[in-house]
């Protein structure tokens, strides 16, 4: 395989880094030995004055490190010994007699960002395809290429911590402007920059001033000021992962080292706690639903795919807009459709602020901004449906309503045009039966906000063709979305093992168990909020309409889902959207108090507001459980193709806590049989809505699990 090339000009060495048969650049082995040989070559070559990195790739520098040869690895030494041979190739760069520009274009992450930041000069191009991060701590692990210590040297303590510890993209400007890059170029220019800037610091040493606030250098500079920083980083990191996650606090100490014991004995944590940290089952969970979820951007049904031009969207609400907004930055020409100028306007205004707000961080330029919101046209009629090659209906949840929207434009549209429904819990084959054309119906239910939540959960039923499938797995694919196929029942996959988790927050409630313990307990356990303030932000009134539709489905099962929640609707209870929820969220408290207090009141639906104490183990696994056995029963059902759609649906779409690797990841590491066994424990104390799926049994009695590599 080929991974790099010289080339010569007017006394500059060009390294083109080129990996061939891949998308991507990556850190590898094979590429640290071609550095090695290139660093050594052009040493002794005295035609040369200076050093260009740049990338043969369209769209990345380098994208980070091959998961696959760095990470599974047999021993913590293995991981240590490869830590510390990077490092000392970037000490070689770093210290290198001729000037090294680093010439950077597209993605330049993790192990990209430390070949940069050992460079003499970092130069990158102003598109906003170009932006850096290092994402390592979403994985479970730390930028173990000199990161951690030549970043705060570069850019300031907090700036530093801030990008390590959230592995956010920064984008041109932004970098500019915190001294990550020395200078930003046209892309069409950045080779004859970085070429002209490799001439000059061979005649002198460049010279950087620190753009950090005068606060910053001033807590930078003093001991006190350090410690400082270090203990709120540690505190923030706590309050946020509630020490589920170790990767972020071997970050802080590796920085910490760095900074008060010199960068020898940083490079020496880092290399330790690389090692540590690609053992821990946290990484390994992490970086296996980062693999199912590269896998998943791939189109199995590719040649069955026909050409999307322009989507159609009806109801231009939160979630019509956003599924507009998606399509339109991806290139696609959308027609947006709404009742009336008044809610089309709401519409296409969110639109607006939310891509001004990408130009604002230099993620997009204004024109690009201009660019995209002039794909997407505004109408009141079906003017411009008759062209659309996709459908996609986004209005309320009402099945009349969406059978009626279905006929009438299945009337206008082209006889081949796909529709698809954005619903959450109506099955689609009842949808359907509207339909003159049940074949080219499907689900497409994305999830809000649509721009920023990554899943989108395709539904397709017993009549739905190939090529429809197909078509609209490429648009969700191509709309930047992690996608699962899965097929029509009450619910379909996310809804259906959600409502039982809500449900049982609800049972217990109605037992005497306090709203903040209950959410307490679920943010320990790992979900990113509890399942009480879930249902303020979805609304009590959609939890109660998706309770009524799945409530045969569980009633079947000896399960009776709560009635609380239509009593507080019909008491005007919908959550944050109306300020009547289980927590307070009316403005004149909210500006008194930043910490969100329960809504006192509400208790009384619950028996009062005398509530007892609940072992926090009890409620993590009532609530868990249930969610994960109902996981198992859609496998069982049918409703899932495998159990890595399980698992990617269930972290990407509601938040299950994505250390543990999803229900059936977590069901294998637990053991199903220690599963089966906390189960039946369950269903002996509180009934029916614990008696395990059949295939749990199955899976016990034979000692077998869910993944086999």
């Amino acid at each position: 395989m080929t991974y790099a090339k010289i080339e010569k000009q007017g006394g500059v060495a060009i390294v083109w880094l080129n990996q061939s048969g891949e998308k991507v650049n990556k850190i590898s082995l094979d590429l640290l030995d071609v550095f090695e040989e290139f660093m050594e070559q052009i040493e002794n070559d005295d035609e040369i004055q200076g050093v260009v990195l740049i990338s043969g790739k369209e769209d990345n520098f380098i994208a980070g490190a091959d998961l696959d040869e760095f990470v599974y690895m047999p021993e913590r030494e293995n991981a240590e010994t490869l830590s510390r041979r990077g490092h000392i190739l970037l000490n070689r760069i770093a210290d290198f007699p001729k000037p090294v520009v680093a010439a950077m274009h597209g993605a330049t992450l993790g192990g990209g960002l430390e070949v940069a930041l050992a460079c003499t000069c970092r130069i990158a191009t102003d598109d906003p395809r170009t932006f850096f991060a290092f994402p390592e701590v979403k994985l479970g692990l730390l930028p173990a290429g000199e990161g951690t210590q030549r970043l705060p040297r570069l850019i300031g303590l907090q700036a530093a911590l801030d990008m390590m510890l959230t592995g956010k993209n920064i984008y041109p400007r932004q970098a500019r402007k915190m001294g990550l890059v020395d200078d930003l170029v046209n892309p069409y220019g950045l080779l004859n920059a970085a070429k002209s800037a490799a001439i000059d610091l061979a005649g002198r040493p460049i010279k950087r001033k620190k753009k950090q606030s005068i606060l910053s250098r001033f807590l930078d500079s003093t001991p006190f000021g350090r410690k400082l920083i270090y203990k709120k980083a540690k505190e923030m990191v706590q309050k946020k992962t509630r020490g589920n996650y170790p990767a972020p606090f071997k970050i802080i100490e590796c920085v910490e080292t760095g900074m008060e014991k010199g960068m020898k004995a940083g490079l020496q944590a880092e290399e330790k706690y690389f090692g540590e940290l690609v053992m821990t089952p946290q990484a390994n969970e992490l970086i296996r639903i980062f693999f199912n979820m590269t896998a998943l951007k791939k189109n199995p049904l590719e040649e069955f795919a026909r050409p999307v031009d322009k989507i159609g969207i009806l109801g231009a609400g939160l979630m019509g807009s956003g599924i507009a907004n998606v399509s339109a930055s991806k290139g696609m020409e959308v027609v947006l459709k709404d009742v009336d100028f008044e809610a089309l306007g709401k519409g296409e205004k969110s639109i607006w602020q939310d891509l001004g707000k990408k130009v604002k961080k230099g993620g997009l330029t204004a024109f690009q901004r201009d660019l995209t919101f002039s794909r997407i046209n505004g109408t009141i009629a079906n003017q411009g449906l008759e062209n659309a090659d996709l459908i996609i209906e986004a209005v309320f949840e009402d099945l009349d309503l969406k059978k009626k929207i279905l006929r009438e434009t299945e009337a206008v549209i082209k006889e081949d045009a796909i529709f698809a429904t954005n619903t959450s819990s109506l099955p689609i084959t009842s949808i359907a039966e509207a339909s003159k054309r049940p074949e080219q119906v499907i689900g497409m239910h994305y999830f809000s906000p649509v721009p920023r939540m990554p899943l989108l959960e395709i539904i397709v039923t017993e009549k739905t063709a190939n090529w429809v499938t197909a078509t609209a797995l490429n648009v969700g694919i191509q709309q930047g979305k992690t996608v699962i196929v899965v097929h029509d029942g009450p619910g379909f996959y996310t809804t259906r093992i959600l409502a039982p988790f809500m449900n049982e927050a609800l049972v217990l409630l109605e037992e005497g168990a306090g709203i903040e313990e209950i959410d307490r307990a679920m943010l320990e356990f790992g979900f990113p909020v509890g399942p009480v303030t879930l249902l303020d932000e979805v609304g009590i009134d959609v939890g109660a309409h998706v309770s009524r539709i799945l409530g045969s489905l569980f009633a079947g099962r000896g399960a009776k889902p709560s009635e609380t929640m239509e009593k507080l609707v019909k008491a005007g209870y919908k959550g944050r959207k109306n300020n009547q929820g289980f927590y307070r969220y009316d403005q004149s408290f909210r500006k008194k108090n930043k910490k969100k207090e329960i809504n006192e009141k509400i208790y009384s639906f619950f028996g009062g507001s005398e509530r007892k104490k609940f072992d926090r183990e009890e409620i993590q696994n009532r609530l868990s459980l249930v969610m994960i056995n109902e996981a198992a029963h859609c496998l069982q059902d049918g409703i899932l193709s495998s159990p890595r759609d399980g698992d990617v649906g269930a972290v990407f779409g509601l938040g299950f806590p994505p250390f543990l690797g999803g229900p059936f990841r977590y069901m294998d590491n637990h053991k199903i049989h220690n599963i089966l066994s906390l189960m039946e424990d369950l269903e002996n104390k509180h009934g029916t809505r614990f008696t395990p799926a059949q295939i749990l049994r199955d899976y016990a009695s034979r000692d077998e699990l869910f993944y086999h590599e």
